[in-house]
């Protein structure tokens, strides 16, 4: 009998998963395998939210291999040794799994391929899993040019391609015998999550999907950044885990027309791209991508403005809101990031990978490629054109949160205060401020604009 095994990684879905279709084309038996990495842990992130949202994942993948005649083997350790186990204990001679981007995902990748050379096993790894376009697919022309460092050419060499048919899910998957397998996971067990952290799990990232499609894609170009009407997929987190293939979303997508769809896509888009940004340049998940030779502050000098950050108390309540969801659900709207990293890089001048770590720590969705990239353009360290963009915490609120609703669901200080006094609660005066109980502003915008400018010597 020929057994296969199949790593499952960051792509924890039986619809559309090219590396177990192969397996069972290619095997009378398939082990699908999944190892907790030790390496992970010994990052130091403790990631409770990402740790219960696999939970969830891991038991509802379980759950429908064994609605098809199988099971998930769940394995913890070093992955390259626990994927040697398996192959030994079943006999299988190919191991199938799904090509990531990370400089840890590649180099795993590379000891697991030599690993199992020598043990007569062939590895397959599949492309356009993890992100619709392979990285690497589309480049700019040119010598040396290995990469796109701009989006909008990018998108529009990444809208030529053509995607690969979606597969869709198995209907029986046989598991030889044999293979022990530790306890699936459970989301209770796991200490330090936001209460208000959403489900996961394949099941539910498609019923997400439904749902989006019937009620949000058609209005989604007018609405996305729309905070208080909360009218963005919410689909990230499944996006990370894997239990959505963006291959099928973007068809789905593409299928539904309009502008909405179109607007959709194009977000998606930015995903593939930041992707395609770690591939070829790995160490930006930690170093400058356009260093601009900045000094920045850390906790050293900054331990106070960094916690009010954080805390969601710097008494810039848009920035609060944004930061106090992140607490209480482990994600936040996109808007949100964008004015809550430009005011703790550009206003407060600490430095992004301070804030790219906390995000990290707490987002469901945080993966390196989108969070250290995201970080690195509000920073004006990354692809951003303008690298000194400062967003007005202000003016953004009165953009895309008019009425204060938005910031009044995160911040019952304000729950009183309509606009304008909801966006600038400074501006009360007497027992109407004190009473608040919010408090007062870390500095005045124009003193972290003159830093910054000071800093990068546009004075």
């Amino acid at each position: 009998m020929r057994v296969a095994v199949v790593l499952f990684t960051s792509d924890l879905r039986l619809h559309d998963h090219p590396p177990l279709h192969a397996a069972l084309a290619s095997a009378d038996a398939v082990v699908p395998l999944f190892v907790r990495d030790d390496a992970v842990a010994r990052a130091g992130f403790r990631a409770p939210n990402r740790q219960a949202f696999l939970a969830d994942c891991l038991r509802d993948l379980d759950s429908g291999l064994r609605d098809r005649g199988g099971r998930l083997v769940i394995r913890s350790g070093e992955v390259v040794d626990e994927v040697c186990r398996i192959v030994t204990e079943t006999g299988a001679d190919e191991v199938h799994l799904a090509a990531d981007v990370s400089g840890y995902a590649r180099r795993r990748e590379r000891r697991l391929g030599e690993a199992l050379a020598s043990r007569g096993c062939r590895m397959r790894v599949h492309d356009a899993v993890v992100t619709a376009v392979t990285p690497g697919a589309v480049t700019p022309s040119g010598p040396g040019k290995d990469h796109f460092a701009v989006f909008t050419p990018y998108f529009r060499s990444w809208s030529r391609v053509r995607l690969r048919t979606p597969f869709g899910a198995p209907r029986v998957v046989r598991v030889p015998d044999g293979p022990a397998s530790e306890p699936v996971p459970e989301r209770s067990r796991v200490r330090g999550v936001s209460p208000g952290l959403a489900e996961g799990g394949e099941k539910e990232g498609r019923r997400r999907v439904a749902a989006w499609r019937r009620h949000g894609l058609a209005r989604y170009e007018d609405r996305h950044d729309d905070l208080a009407g909360d009218a963005t997929s919410q689909i990230s987190p499944h996006l990370h885990f894997g239990t959505v293939s963006p291959a099928e979303l973007i068809h789905r997508s593409r299928g539904a027309g309009g502008p909405g769809a179109e607007a959709f896509v194009r977000q998606l888009c930015w995903r593939d791209f930041h992707h395609q940004v770690l591939a070829a340049r790995p160490a930006v998940s930690h170093a400058d991508y356009r260093p601009r030779g900045d000094r920045w502050r850390t906790e050293r000098g900054a331990a106070d403005d960094i916690a009010a950050w954080k805390e969601g108390r710097t008494g810039y309540p848009l920035v609060d809101a944004a930061m106090r969801q992140l607490l209480h659900e482990g994600w936040m709207h996109n808007r949100g990031r964008l004015v809550t990293a430009s005011f703790l890089v550009k206003t407060l001048y600490v430095d992004w990978r301070i804030g790219a770590r906390h995000f990290l720590e707490l987002l469901v969705d945080g993966d390196i490629a989108n969070n250290q990239l995201n970080w690195q353009w509000m920073a004006g360290t990354g692809t951003d054109s303008r690298p000194n963009r400062v967003l007005n915490p202000v003016a953004q609120a009165e953009r895309y949160d008019p009425e204060g609703v938005y910031v009044r669901r995160w911040v019952p200080e304000l729950g009183t205060l309509g606009p304008p006094a909801v966006h600038e609660p400074w501006r009360l005066t007497g027992r109407e401020r004190t009473g608040l109980g919010y408090p007062d502003r870390l500095l005045d915008l124009s003193e972290g604009v003159a830093r910054l400018k000071a800093a990068r010597g546009r004075e």
